[in-house]
């Protein structure tokens, strides 16, 4: 298939293996981190990593939008659905989310709470039009790939004259995120180390190559947007090693058959019509980002769910030995977990890292990284 086998093809990999073993400096340490959840699973899932030399090494980065989303969020949206007795319809991912006291989605709806998975934000206005005398909220999650489809819903249910339909916003934006990461210390007050970024795919063919310019400029670190497959992430490490080596600080795109520097320029009007920046969001790790989210229009106040409904805003509480929030920085990797693979595993998760399609202990656990000398005897007894 096009696009797929000749990115996944052995003896191309191999090619580049050897091109990219050739031209690290035996003396210098690479630390590249690949933003998104998709490109973890791929360096896991085809042995990206063990053909790397020995001092290259991936930092997994935030992953997803539901492994950052704050747990203080999900508990609003299960207080939403328990509490105002609306029908709150979510993405597959976040149902099995745990929120303060493990308490899920999925648990919420168990106890009677009517709360329904979607596949698309038509499935959500689909569930209003059939059910006109109840009020339907949408727990809109994503960055900026799946910002666009819910600015669609809102204008569309406008149009139609929906009145029962809300969205409930956690849209969130990757590039304030990134620069985010730079400037937070781990746990010895150091940044984490980081010489150069594997750019997001998708969020990048809707936003364009142009936003990441800052992290050339301010930064001083190189960033290539990558593809997904196997030789993507290969060639696009190549490429930050080549400007690592040579002192470069560039904004370089391997992703050309889908991305391009300007981006979908109509799926950014239809987010600018319908949603704003926050002053500031709080991320799961990263604590409060300044302009790193979107909130609803005053415009579009009436499908706005935070303004419809009163949300009590209760204090929450995080799994203590739970190290997602380190995870997502970079600074720790799943295996430097206690409960990973021993109490938490995808039948039992703990965090939003296992649950998620693209979190870094889902990827760590599904392909076999679990395996390692330390964590053996744990996964074996979860097994088992």
């Amino acid at each position: 298939m096009k696009y797929i086998s000749e990115f996944r093809a052995p003896e191309l990999a191999r090619k580049l293996a050897a091109q990219i073993a050739a031209e690290v400096e035996p003396g210098r340490r690479y630390h590249l981190m690949e933003f998104c959840g998709g490109h973890t699973h791929a360096i896991f899932r085809y042995g990206v990593q063990d053909l790397m030399p020995q001092n290259v090494e991936f930092v997994h980065g935030p992953g997803c939008p539901v492994c950052v989303l704050p747990v203080r969020r999900l508990d609003d949206a299960v207080e939403l659905a328990e509490r105002h007795d609306v029908i709150l319809t979510s993405y597959g991912d976040m149902m099995r989310v745990p929120g303060s006291r493990q308490r899920s989605l999925l648990k919420a709806r168990a106890d009677g709470a009517d709360i329904r998975m979607v596949y698309s934000t038509t499935d959500a206005l689909k569930i209003a039009r059939e059910n006109p005398d109840r009020q339907v909220v949408f727990f809109a999650i994503g960055f900026e790939t799946t910002t666009p489809p819910t600015a669609a819903a809102m204008l569309a249910a406008r149009a139609e004259g929906i009145e029962n339909f809300s969205v409930f916003c956690n849209h969130v934006l990757t590039p304030p995120a990134m620069a985010h990461i730079l400037g937070t210390p781990d746990g010895g007050g150091e940044p984490v180390r980081i010489d150069g970024f594997l750019g997001p795919s998708h969020v990048s063919s809707v936003i364009g190559s142009r936003p990441y310019a800052q992290f050339a400029e301010i930064w001083k670190k190189p960033v290539v947007i990558a593809g997904f497959e196997p030789l993507d992430v290969m060639q696009s490490s190549l490429m930050l090693i080549r400007q690592i080596n040579e002192g470069r600080s560039e904004i370089e795109n391997e992703y050309k058959r889908v991305v391009t520097e300007e981006g979908n320029a109509k799926a950014q009007a239809l987010v600018a019509e319908v949603f704003e920046l926050r002053e500031s969001f709080e991320w799961r790790g990263l604590g409060a980002v300044p302009h790193s989210a979107l909130r609803i229009r005053e415009s579009f106040a009436d499908m706005d769910a935070e303004q419809r409904f009163e949300i009590s805003q209760k204090a929450s509480r995080e799994m203590k030995s739970c190290e997602c929030p380190a995870i997502l920085r970079g600074v720790k990797k799943p295996t430097d977990c206690k409960l990973f693979g021993t109490v938490c595993t995808p039948e039992n998760p703990m965090g939003s890292c296992m649950v998620s399609s693209e979190g870094a202990c889902a990827a760590y656990w599904s392909y076999g990284r679990f395996r390692s000398p330390a964590a053996q005897p744990a996964a074996e007894g979860a097994a088992s």
